[in-house]
């Protein structure tokens, strides 16, 4: 019994002519494309097959009883991310421009937990523009502000770096001048870039 997930759910799936691992996968991959979808994890047995051990795994016959685990992202997925991203960073924008008078009223945790969900998005941002990637006919590169993602990103870094050591250094004004005059505008331009999508 060879036994198919896919993101967790069991699916039920006829083998036809596939012989070996390898005929499985690429007959998958055939299946997602014809789906919009792309295979972001692959895991055989257990065993996680990467792009190092592919070639090898894929060689392997097919046994009677076998587990295939595929983890799986659509572009409705992606779209649907980016979307309530862009929601997100206008929101977090908001909260970055208030920051000034959230720190001359003594709200220094509300600002802490801002500078959090800051960070927290970027990363979510970066994970969802990989994503993205594999569908470049779709999601063409990610500008913002008429800039690429990676020269938006290199330019905000030192930011965000004088950001953490205003922190640090308890500087208040610091603090609120880059949150409002620095971050502010660079997340309403995030999120300007990924409503368009």
């Amino acid at each position: 019994m060879i036994d198919f997930f896919i993101n967790g759910q069991k699916i039920d799936v006829q083998i036809e002519d596939e012989q070996t691992i390898g005929d499985v996968l690429s007959s998958f991959e055939k299946t997602c494309e014809e789906n919009q979808a792309a295979v972001i994890g692959i895991a055989v047995d257990g065993k996680t097959i990467t792009a190092e051990t592919f070639d090898d795994e894929a060689l392997k016959p097919l046994s009677k009883n076998m587990k295939f685990e595929f983890s799986v992202v659509t572009k409705s997925d992606i779209q649907m991310s980016l979307t309530k991203l862009s929601e997100l960073f206008a929101n977090l924008a908001g909260q970055m421009e208030s920051v000034p008078s959230a720190l001359q009223s003594g709200k220094n945790k509300e600002v802490s937990e801002s500078i959090k969900n800051v960070a927290d998005s970027i990363d979510q941002f970066c994970h969802v523009a990989a994503l993205a990637s594999l569908f470049p006919e779709t999601f063409k590169i990610i500008n913002i502000d008429g800039v690429s993602f990676k020269d938006f990103f290199a330019d905000f870094s030192p930011i965000l770096k004088d950001f953490e050591d205003a922190l640090k250094n308890n500087d208040t004004v610091m603090i609120g001048d880059l949150s409002e005059y620095e971050i502010c505008p660079r997340l309403q331009a995030i999120s300007k870039a990924l409503e368009k999508r």
